[in-house]
């Protein structure tokens, strides 16, 4: 893969590890701060869950790190799309079920990636 979906995609998985990052390190320190719809008290509670969910996010990532990597241009496209819209619904689900704004960190991004790849 060339151009400009590469940096689309670089963008998308460089989100995806900062979520990891926030979810399994950070998540009773400076989640906080970003994930203000939640109560303070939750944060403790829910650290091993979030990790979890942190782990998942990771694989996204590494989803889409490895679709740069892989040589054939079919071949990559097409997991990079599997990817992209894995992260485009976990974006939309998480706007519905937990906070709006994730339509714009995850949903929004990786949509504008399909595109630009669809449009290469």
């Amino acid at each position: 893969m060339k151009g400009l979906p590469v940096y689309f995609i670089g963008l998308v998985a460089l989100i995806h590890i900062y979520i990891l990052w926030l979810e399994m390190f950070v998540w009773t320190s400076v989640a906080r701060k970003r994930f203000r719809s939640l109560p303070a008290e939750l944060f403790e509670k829910t650290k091993k869950m979030a990790a979890n969910q942190g782990l998942y996010n990771g694989f996204l990532a590494a989803g889409l790190v490895w679709s740069l990597r892989i040589k054939d241009e079919d071949w990559s496209e097409q997991v990079a799309i599997f990817f992209l819209t894995c992260v485009a619904i976990a974006g939309l689900y998480g706007c519905l079920t937990v906070q709006r704004s994730l339509f714009f960190v995850q949903t929004v991004p990786a949509v504008l990636a399909l595109l630009v790849l669809f449009l290469n």
